[in-house]
C-alpha cells in the first residue's frame, strides 16, 4: 500500500519541503551541523556581496577614468607629416564636418615650470581657442573660480584646482611660466619667463589633471612655444568613443593632406589593459570565497546524512523513494546557497549604492583619510553596477551551491535502510 501511495507522489511534494525545513532548524543534538550550515550561509553571502562590490568599483574606475581621460584628451589625434600644420583652421573645419565627429580643435602643447611666490611645479601647457575650451564639458562645467568669458581676448590662463592650492593662487593672481626654449640670442637660447593672470580655476575631479594642466589662448601658446603659426596636432572628439575604427578612414580623407593618426586606445593601452587584468584576477580570487562556502555545504550535508541515517531508513521502509530522499537533501543544501546568494545580493547592492557615504563615515570614525586622491587618479570612489555581471555572479553562486548538494544527496538516496537500521 505504501509503495502504491508513494508512486503517485509528485516530485518536490509538500512532505519533502517539510523534512528539509526541519533539517535546517537548529537542534541541540545537531548543533555542530547547524554551525557548519551557518558558516556556509555567511561565506556565500559575503562572497557574493564582495564580488558585486568589487566588480562595481572596478567598473566605476574604468568608466570614470575613460570619461575623464578621453573627455579631456579627445578620441583621435591628427598630427602632420612632411610639413607643419599651418593650415590647421581649414583642416579642422573639414574634419569637424565628418559624420560622427562631435568637434575638432587645434592644439599646441608643451611642458613648462609653473611658479608663484609660494612654490613651483611642473605643468603641461595646452594652447586652445576660447570657443573650443568652452565646448570641453569636463572643463567648462567645472569652473570653481573665475570665468572662461573673453578667454582669447587677454593673456590669461586657466589652471586646475590642485595646482592652484599647491601654489596658493586664486583667480586674478599672477601665475608665472618658465620654459627653457625661449628666444634665441647670440649666447644661445635664453629661458622664457612670463607671468599670466589666472582667468579661471577648474576641477575635473582627477588629481593627475587638476594638478598639472594649464590652458592658455592658442595664439599666446604659439608665441610662447615659438610655433611659427602652426599647431602640433588636432584633437578629434567623436559621438561614440568605441567607433574609432569607423571614423579613421573618413577623417583621413577629409584632412586632404598627409597625416598620422593615433587614438585613445593606443595612448592608454597599457593603463586600461592593466585595469582589466586586475579586474579579472580579483574576480577569480573572490570566487574562491563562494567556492569554499559551497564546499562547507558538502561537509555539512554529509554529516547531516550520517546523523539522519536512521530517519532515512525509516522513511524508506514507509515507502519513500530514493528520488524523494535525494530531493529532501537537495532542498536542504540548496536553501543555504540560494538564501545566502539573495542575502549577498542585497548586502552587495546596499554597500555599492552607499559606498561613498560608508567611506566618509569610516574616515570620520577612524579619524584618518582612507581615500587619498593625491595618490590615486580620482577624488572619490566610483561604482557602476552592471546588471549583466550581477546576474552572472548570482547564477554562478546558485549553480555552485546546487552542485555542492549533489554528492551528499546521492549518498543519502543510496543508503541501504536494512544496514542503517541494523547498525544505527
Amino acid at each position: 500500500m505504501a509503495t502504491a501511495g508513494t508512486s503517485t507522489t509528485k516530485p518536490f511534494a509538500r512532505f519533502e519541503w517539510m523534512l528539509a525545513g526541519r533539517y535546517l532548524r537548529t537542534r541541540r543534538r545537531e548543533g555542530f551541523v547547524s554551525v557548519i550550515a551557518g558558516f556556509s550561509f555567511l561565506g556565500i553571502m559575503l562572497g557574493v556581496a564582495t564580488l558585486i562590490v568589487v566588480l562595481s568599483v572596478m567598473n566605476g574606475f574604468r568608466a570614470e577614468l575613460l570619461n575623464k581621460i578621453v573627455g579631456i584628451n579627445g578620441h583621435i589625434f591628427v598630427a602632420p607629416i612632411d610639413s607643419p600644420l599651418t593650415d590647421y583652421d581649414e583642416v579642422t573645419k573639414r574634419i569637424a564636418a565628418v559624420p560622427g565627429v562631435r568637434r575638432a580643435l587645434p592644439l599646441v602643447e608643451g611642458q613648462a615650470f609653473g611658479s608663484s611666490p609660494y612654490g613651483g611645479s611642473g605643468v603641461l601647457v595646452r594652447g586652445v581657442r576660447g570657443d573650443d575650451l568652452r565646448k570641453i564639458e569636463n572643463i567648462a562645467n567645472h569652473i570653481t573660480q573665475g570665468s572662461l568669458q573673453d578667454f582669447d581676448a587677454g593673456e590669461g590662463v586657466a589652471i586646475g584646482r590642485r595646482l592652484a592650492e599647491s601654489l596658493s593662487l586664486q583667480a586674478g593672481d599672477t601665475f608665472t611660466l618658465i620654459t627653457p626654449k625661449g628666444a634665441a640670442t647670440p649666447f644661445g637660447t635664453a629661458p622664457r619667463v612670463k607671468g599670466y593672470p589666472i582667468k579661471a580655476i577648474f576641477e575635473i575631479g582627477m588629481s593627475e589633471f587638476d594638478s598639472t594642466f594649464v590652458y592658455m589662448p592658442l595664439s599666446e601658446a604659439q608665441s610662447y612655444f615659438n610655433r611659427n603659426g602652426d599647431v602640433q596636432l588636432i584633437e578629434v572628439y567623436l559621438d561614440d568613443a568605441d567607433k574609432v575604427d569607423q571614423a579613421r578612414a573618413a577623417i583621413d580623407e577629409a584632412a586632404g593632406r598627409p597625416i598620422l593618426m593615433t587614438d585613445w586606445r593606443q595612448r592608454n593601452r597599457t593603463f586600461f589593459g592593466a585595469l582589466e587584468v586586475e579586474r579579472n584576477v580579483m574576480f577569480m580570487i573572490l570566487t574562491l570565497i563562494v567556492l569554499v562556502a559551497a564546499l562547507n555545504i558538502v561537509s555539512g550535508l554529509i554529516m547531516l546524512v550520517k546523523d539522519k541515517s536512521n530517519d532515512i531508513a525509516i522513511l524508506r521502509t514507509m515507502g519513500a523513494t530514493r528520488g524523494a530522499i535525494m530531493r529532501v537533501f537537495l532542498i536542504t543544501g540548496a536553501s543555504i546557497g540560494i538564501v545566502g546568494t539573495i542575502a549577498g545580493f542585497a548586502l552587495g547592492m546596499l554597500f555599492t549604492l552607499n559606498i561613498q557615504s560608508i567611506q566618509n563615515f569610516l574616515s570620520w570614525a577612524l579619524n584618518r583619510q582612507l581615500w587619498d586622491p593625491t595618490v590615486r587618479f580620482l577624488s572619490e570612489i566610483p561604482a557602476v553596477i552592471n546588471p549583466g555581471e550581477v546576474i552572472s555572479v548570482l547564477l554562478m553562486s546558485m549553480i555552485l551551491s546546487l552542485l555542492a548538494t549533489l554528492y551528499p544527496s546521492w549518498r543519502a538516496a543510496k543508503l541501504d535502510p536494512v544496514e542503517a537500521l541494523r547498525y544505527g
